[in-house]
């Protein structure tokens, strides 16, 4: 009898790690605008020349794909009030955007504009990387409740592109 080699992990294409690097920045941008006032060329101008790319906790998060990441921080602020219509419908009455933490409104945010503006990502990839990129920031029940929100969210937004339950 031989021990059979355990499977490695498929490596990710530098795409994917890069646009997850990218995720990870829009939400810390979309945060640190919320909070300090500060607008988005500034943000812009600083990811650009120090952030992407830096260590976070336990590892590096790779180059971030700019473009990727200016878009979505664009559209997250050109979009914002109707994002935000929209993400309250899939939140309890009692649990409001303006009530959530801000690192959370910038997660819902930033995923809501990609599900429903960057049709060339699939749904399920966005709903994934960003449960992945609230892992980071919380514990257990958090990305729990950002993989709800955005299910809900992607089945309005990409009906046709979502498998009904």
């Amino acid at each position: 009898m031989t021990a059979s080699t355990p499977k490695q992990p498929k490596k990710r294409p530098a795409r994917a790690i890069s646009r997850s690097a990218a995720r990870l920045g829009a939400v810390q941008a979309l945060y640190q605008m919320e909070l300090s006032g500060r607008g988005l060329k500034g943000i812009l101008a600083e990811y650009a020349s120090e952030r992407l790319g830096e260590t976070f906790e336990d590892g590096d998060c790779g180059k971030a794909d700019f473009p990727f990441l200016k878009d979505t921080l664009e559209g997250v602020l050109r979009e914002q009030k109707t994002l935000d219509v929209k993400l309250n419908e899939y939140l309890s009455d009692s649990w409001k955007l303006p009530r959530l933490d801000a690192t959370m409104r910038a997660i819902l945010r930033a995923a809501a504009y990609e599900l429903q503006f960057r049709k060339d990502v699939p749904a399920p990839v966005t709903i994934s990387e960003y449960v992945d990129v609230t892992k980071a920031f919380f514990d257990v029940e958090e990305p729990k409740f950002v993989n709800g929100v955005l299910d809900r969210y992607a089945r309005w937004a990409r009906s046709d592109e979502m498998k009904p339950r």
